[in-house]
Formats: C-alpha cells, structure tokens, sequence
C-alpha cells in the first residue's frame, strides 16, 4: 500500500484516507469522565469483570440484541476483540487437522489465529459444505469488509450445522448497532444468541462485541463475550492464567457506556450522514456498492482489479482498502470507510464529483 499512499499524500488538499476503519470522533464525555474517576485502580483486576459490567453485558444483550437468559457467568469482558479473535483456536486446544471456518470475505485475524494454533483456515459462507473436521466456525454480520447482514434464517442454519459437527460457532457482531438500508434501517439485525435463533440452549454459541466502533473507544480495548457457560468458564480460567485481565478503570468506563444508549444513537447519525454522500458519490464516479447495508464500509467495485481502482483513487488523494487483503474471492472489489471527519468525507465526494 505504500506505493498508492505516496501518490495520496502527494495531493494538493492532502490525502483522505478511507483505508482504515479507526474511529476518528470523540469518544462520548461521560466515558471519558467514568475512566478518570476510576484510576485509583490499585488491587488487580478481575478477570470476569466486575459484578456492574457483568450486570451491564447481560441487561445490554437483553436490551438491544433480543438475548434473554443470559447470566453473569456467561459473559466475560476481553481486551478487545482482535486477541480474541486470534487466540481463540488456541484457547480452544485446536490443533493441525483441525478446520477453522470464517467468511469467504473476510477481517484477516479469523485465518491468522487458526494459523497460530496450527489448524486449517476455510473460507466457505454455506453451512452445507463445512467439512466434519470443523472445530470452530466464525461468522461476522455485519461484515468487515462488505457489510453484508446474515438473517434469522441463516443463523439458525449455522446454528444446527455446528451442533452436528459439534463445533463452536461464534458470531463477530461488533458492528450491530449500525444498520443502514431496510429493513436493518429500522430492524434489529439479528444475533446469534438471539432467543428466535439459538433456541433453547446457548451449547456451542458464542458472540463477540466490541464498543470500538459504536462508543468510539477502540483505545480504550474494551470488548466482550457472551453465550455457553460450557466454554466461558475454562476461557475465563485460561484468560485468568495468561493475565489477559482489562484494566479496572477500562471496565469501569465500559460499563457507563453501555448503560447510555443515547451517545451510540448520535454516532450512528454521524455515521449515516457520511455514508449519504459517500455513497452516491461513488456510484456517480462508476463505482458499485455491493452489501454494505450496515457497518463501517462500502464495498465498492468498477468491475476490475483492486488495484487499479485503488490506484485510480490514489490519484485523486484517496486511500482505500483492496478486496486482496480480505481473501481470495473479491479481486475486484476495495473497501472505503465512514471514519474519517466530516471534512474529509466532503472533501472526497468533491474530489469524485470533479474526477
């Protein structure tokens, strides 16, 4: 990529780089004061958390994901969600033979970790064609990078194909509380662990979240889990072993946040208003969107190699994502995100209308 950022930064009004989905708004001031009231953080953390966070998961779950029945005993904060992601086939005892599924687009992290544990990465979206040998699965809706939504229909189809293959199958949600186009505009966008999709029994599930995006605190490396206390428990005991513990203050703010919806409410209407002129600036510069009916990203394509579109946005002092860093089924597709300032959005839909 450095190449094309060269010739983005080279640009007269400066580069506009889309290329990464980092929040770039504030992060909301009542977190920010929960953290600083909480610094005499003196004695060690708790690796399950707090008896206030473990409380605020569960009734947040309950509250905006449809998740009833949850108890404290099946949530357990992480620091983040990435070394979640990656050292989960660890945590899990995978080993060489053993397959990892994720999305056939896909955050590069799932195959990464299976790679660490000396498993086998599949890209592969049908449940029908997950080989015996699945250990783990990983779902992502909405997706990063295509911001595509999976249904109620097709989680429950996962949902019992990983109980016959007796794998573990977690579903990366972190980006749910940005739905866009109908019906997700006004729709809750369906979880795993919702009560119409698991059934009646949490066996097998589990649900990442994140407040990077939603709370604007990917600083902060507040994330958490959900689901079988079958698998949170011995997660929670290697986690306590490896010190992967989230600073008390960290929790502390994590916990304000998700008792406050109205600040997630303003992020998404920042969001939206983004995405309302990034888009069809792109369509009018012959661009396609593909999915990215929620998320961070548009999912963009001319019809050609990524990298000649990203060399041609380059040119006009845009950075973008290629589909190449995603996997190898979306060649000619890039990734472009909603984080970065007003300013700089506009400046991008100046620079397409004028190319």
């Amino acid at each position: 990529m450095e190449p094309y950022r060269a010739i983005a930064s080279a640009h007269a009004d400066g580069i506009i780089d889309l290329s990464i989905g980092s929040p770039v708004d504030p992060t909301p001031q009542i977190v920010r004061e929960a953290l600083v009231q909480a610094t005499d953080a003196h004695a060690y953390p708790l690796t399950t958390g707090t008896s206030e966070l473990s409380s605020s998961i569960v009734s947040w779950f309950a509250r905006r994901r449809g998740v009833t029945g949850l108890t404290t005993a099946q949530v357990l904060p992480t620091i983040g969600s990435k070394e979640f992601v990656a050292w989960l086939p660890i945590m899990l005892g995978l080993k060489p033979g053993d397959i990892v599924v994720h999305p056939t687009a896909a955050y590069p992290t799932y195959e990464i970790g299976a790679v660490m544990a000396g498993a086998t990465a599949l890209a592969e979206d049908d449940p029908a064609k997950w080989p015996a040998a699945t250990k783990l699965v990983w779902l992502n809706s909405p997706g990063n990078p295509d911001g595509s939504v999976l249904t109620a229909e097709h989680l429950r189809a996962c949902v019992v194909r990983a109980r016959e293959l007796g794998a573990v199958l977690v579903s990366d949600e972190c980006y749910a509380e940005l739905g866009w186009d109908a019906p997700w505009g006004s729709e809750r966008i369906p979880s795993l662990l919702a009560d119409d999709v698991r059934g009646d029994s949490f066996d097998n599930l589990l649900c990442a979240y994140s407040l990077s995006k939603q709370s604007n605190m990917a600083g902060y490396r507040a994330s958490f889990i959900a689901g079988s206390a079958d698998l949170i428990a011995p997660l929670t005991n290697i986690r306590r072993q490896a010190g992967m513990m989230v600073p008390e203050p960290v929790q502390r703010a994590m916990t304000v946040a998700l008792g406050d919806d109205d600040h997630v409410a303003a992020q998404r209407e920042i969001y939206r208003a983004r995405r309302n002129v990034l888009k069809p600036a792109l369509e009018s510069a012959g661009f396609r969107i593909d999915h990215s009916e929620a998320g961070l990203y548009l999912w963009a394509t001319e019809g050609r190699d990524a990298w000649d579109s990203i060399d041609r946005l380059a040119h006009l002092g845009i950075l973008g994502g290629p589909g190449h860093f995603y996997g190898t089924h979306y060649p000619n597709h890039i990734r472009l995100s909603l984080t970065a300032t007003d300013e700089r959005i506009h400046s991008a839909v100046d620079r397409l209308r004028q190319a």
